[in-house]
């Protein structure tokens, strides 16, 4: 009885450390994909204004 109270605890603190992790990668993920959509649309911009 107490391996499984003890297997239920660690599976409850690895969701409730994991929650936070995850939710920063995505975070990072999210930053890193606005950061390049700006340095496509930057770049798009500086080949348009050359060939002008």
């Amino acid at each position: 009885m107490g391996r499984i109270l003890l297997i239920i605890a660690a599976v409850v603190a690895a969701f409730l450390l994991l929650g936070p992790l995850v939710g920063f990668a995505l975070t990072l993920l999210k930053w890193g994909l606005v950061i390049a959509a700006v340095a496509y649309g930057v770049m798009l911009v500086s080949k348009w204004a050359k060939r002008t």
